[in-house]
């Protein structure tokens, strides 16, 4: 019999705590400015290249106030190989300010905040609001919408739909963990382009076509 939705978070909450223990963010930060920054560098860029980069650039300025009195320039040529690096050069150093000038340095602790934030858009505030500040919400990127989908968690078109729906099922205490058992589970077995069935430790309850070709 096939199951429903909220059955299905009950198996992926065993099955997939198994195989990801101790859940968390695969980018490297230290606070959660160093998550914020990190994030904003993180669209359309993988973790690993964003981390190499942060590396170097939180050596430099490891908290709003040093970035806030760097040059753009000198912030360009260290996130240089990151894509779209003139816009994220110059939204983190204008993030920098603003939390400086009007939150003593401090990252704020809501979406309404953070979202007025240049460059942040709702999953980038939904990330730092889960990973550095232990809220739970659901951020959304392609891989959670697209796993979410496949397993037939939701049927949704845009990740805004996916958030609402998952957390109408999602039990409040294992928002936090699911977020990053989807996001790993995507980005490691049920990919994009080649999802690997084969070796997927939640297949008997994906919904997914391709898997029965």
């Amino acid at each position: 019999m096939k199951k429903t939705p909220e059955e299905k978070i009950v198996f992926l909450n065993e099955v997939l705590s198994a195989a990801y223990p101790n859940p968390k963010s695969e980018l490297h930060f230290e606070s959660p400015f160093q998550l914020l920054i990190a994030t904003i560098l993180a669209a359309q860029a993988t973790d690993r290249q964003v981390n190499i980069i942060t590396r170097e650039l939180f050596r430099f300025a490891p908290d709003a106030e040093s970035m806030s009195k760097m040059e753009l320039d000198n912030v360009k040529s260290l996130v240089r190989s990151i894509n779209y690096y003139n816009n994220k050069a110059k939204n983190i150093l204008e993030v920098s300010r603003i939390l400086v000038e009007r939150y003593q340095g401090v990252v704020p602790d809501t979406r309404e905040r953070l979202e007025s934030l240049p460059g942040v858009g709702r999953k980038t505030a939904n990330v730092v609001l889960s990973n550095a500040f232990h809220l739970p919400v659901m951020p959304v990127d392609t891989h959670v919408h697209r796993v979410s989908n496949r397993i037939g968690l939701v049927c949704t078109e845009k990740v805004e739909q996916t958030e609402a729906e998952l957390m109408k099922i999602i039990p409040e205490g294992w928002v936090i963990n699911f977020h990053h058992y989807l996001l790993l589970h995507g980005r490691y077995t049920c990919k994009a382009k080649k999802p690997d069935c084969a070796h997927c430790s939640i297949f008997s309850i994906c919904d997914y076509p391709a898997k029965k070709s």
